[in-house]
């Protein structure tokens, strides 16, 4: 089977290695319709994944300032692909947010069915409006949160806290990039559809997360625990902060270990990697 992933970033170069699949960058025009109707007439592919997305540098705070080129880039180009991939009869992955909600829904979770409610941010705006219009075609959307990786890169959730003095101490539905693999290899082998939260069961807290780096990696690690209320008086955008339903995902006999287990094993990879 031939796959294609646009986007060569973080997700998508993990992903593209994973499992084999061409991995395209900015030399395709995935704006132009026309360009990539010819581009995929040409290639021909049986799968094509989107991993393409703007969350800003150094964080979503530059969304705020950077709305033309985020809807382009989280919205715009997603319904472009998607709709030549259905034009085709091509199976279309688009690596979507689970960014889009604030609170535990009473303990629960969102579940895939419960409306969005961040308000105010544009980043969460843009993952929002892409995921409805993508629910017109026949294609697998997957919400990923936080990803944490096995080793280092700039867009893993560790390097990013590690360089944060202050480290947010609120419970959140993650994703691990190990476990996100293999869900997403058995969702696409039963050419599933539809939108899944694809996040490890349980919480988690950021600030759990480094006082673990500092178990486990570097002892010397200092940092300090802020809460939610004081996060949100010293940012622009306010951050989603949010737990997130399983269990559409474990319908489907893909059982992910409990984050925190998930967590740890990261931080062990992470440690032979980063050595």
């Amino acid at each position: 089977m031939k796959g294609i992933v646009f986007g060569a970033g973080f997700l998508g170069t993990r992903i593209a290695n994973e499992f084999g699949y061409e991995l395209v960058g900015r030399e395709v025009n995935v704006l132009n319709s026309d360009f990539l109707s010819d581009f995929l007439d040409k290639e021909k592919p049986d799968i094509v994944v989107n991993a393409i997305g703007k969350t800003g540098r150094p964080n979503i705070d530059w969304c705020e300032s950077h709305k033309e080129e985020t809807f382009e880039a989280n919205v715009t180009i997603a319904e472009n692909l998607a709709a030549s991939c259905s034009k085709k009869g091509i199976y279309f992955v688009h690596l979507g947010s689970g960014c889009i909600y604030r609170g535990n829904n009473n303990g629960k979770g969102y579940s895939e069915e419960d409306e969005p409610n961040l308000q105010g941010q544009f980043y969460a705006k843009t993952k929002i409006l892409a995921e409805k219009r993508l629910k017109k075609f026949p294609c697998l959307q997957i919400r990923i949160r936080m990803p944490i990786d096995d080793r280092p890169h700039e867009r893993n959730l560790i390097d990013k806290l590690v360089k944060y003095s202050k480290v947010l101490d609120a419970q959140n539905s993650m994703t691990t990039v190990p476990h996100m693999l293999s869900a997403l290899e058995v969702l696409v082998e039963r050419k599933k559809t539809g939108v899944y939260n694809l996040t490890n069961p349980s919480t988690i807290s950021p600030a759990e997360i480094m006082q673990m780096y500092k178990e486990i990696i570097e002892p010397s690690h200092e940092f300090e625990a802020i809460s939610l209320e004081k996060l949100d008086k010293e940012t622009e955008a306010k951050r989603s902060n949010c737990m997130l339903n399983t269990a559409k995902l474990e319908s489907e006999g893909i059982g992910l270990p409990e984050i925190p287990q998930s967590v740890e094993e990261c931080l062990l990879g992470y440690m032979i990697y980063q050595k």
